[in-house]
């Protein structure tokens, strides 16, 4: 690379390079690109997946919010065909733009700390037109992503995730394959959304209003923290031991409580 295309990490834009070739090849072995496959991959930043995911002959599409970094991506992967860059922001770019056929998109991204819950939830909005998403995420995001019922991980993250996705946490990586070293460690999740929802909700809003209610005041019993939307005859009708904590509910149980919302919405 030459001197004019270095580029310093942004800490405005969570940017931890990853140069660790070793944890490079790991990810791309996990994601396993084939030629015909369309990816996209979110905050490319120096290009470190780029190079193989394009090597794959994969088609690859990459959004970039640092205009500082375009050059540079331009400078490396432009004369390949299968390569579009997109300058934005990936909140508000449109998945769908990209018209690809349902359940085939691939998306990979190191995603900044500050930008990671709010734009899983942006994708699932699209999740009927991917395929998987594998991410470089902190740890203990991952951590709640792949949670089960019953400990402290498990939680409204957890519970809509799950709602759209299989998720697998892959493995884990160290600080010290990024530059800066972040303080702390990453892993790798990937989450493939179900063809067919496993536990599919009356009415997807009505189960994120009660996930919310329910984890707000995590160590009350639910009867105490969803008063406000259900009774506790309510709860019951709905096969849920009122005197539970949220954590200690599947999915199914927090879907049953939304179809119980739902029914009593439309009967007022």
């Amino acid at each position: 690379m030459t001197e004019h295309y270095q580029h310093r990490a942004r800490k405005r834009f969570g940017q931890n390079f990853l140069h660790d070739a070793g944890v490079i090849h790991r990810i791309l072995r996990a994601i396993y690109a084939r030629p015909t496959e369309r990816l996209l991959e979110i905050g490319p930043g120096q290009g470190a997946l780029t190079e193989g995911l394009l090597a794959s002959g994969a088609h690859l599409d990459v959004v970039e919010l640092d205009l500082d970094l375009i050059p540079l991506l331009k400078h490396k992967f432009d004369s390949n065909p299968n390569f579009t860059l997109h300058q934005g922001d990936a909140l508000k770019f449109d998945f769908a733009s990209l018209n690809p056929p349902p359940h085939s998109l691939r998306v990979v991204g190191n995603l900044p700390y500050n930008i990671s819950t709010p734009l899983i939830f942006h994708l699932l909005e699209h999740a009927s037109l991917i395929r998987d998403m594998h991410f470089m995420l902190q740890k203990e995001v991952v951590e709640r992503l792949a949670a089960t019922p019953g400990g402290g991980d498990w939680g409204r993250l957890s519970i809509m995730v799950q709602y759209h996705c299989q998720v697998e946490h892959l493995f884990n990586v160290g600080s010290g394959a990024f530059k800066p070293a972040p303080k702390v460690d990453s892993a790798i999740v990937r989450l493939v959304p179900h063809e067919t929802l496993p536990h599919p909700a009356k009415d997807h809003r009505q189960l994120e209003r009660v996930v919310r209610e329910a984890f707000n005041q995590r160590r009350k019993t639910l009867r105490n923290t969803l008063k406000a939307l259900l009774s506790s005859d309510a709860i019951e009708a709905a096969n849920v031991d009122g005197s539970l904590r949220p954590e200690q509910l599947d999915l199914a149980a927090f879907v049953r409580l939304a179809d119980k919302l739902c029914e009593q919405t439309s009967a007022e």
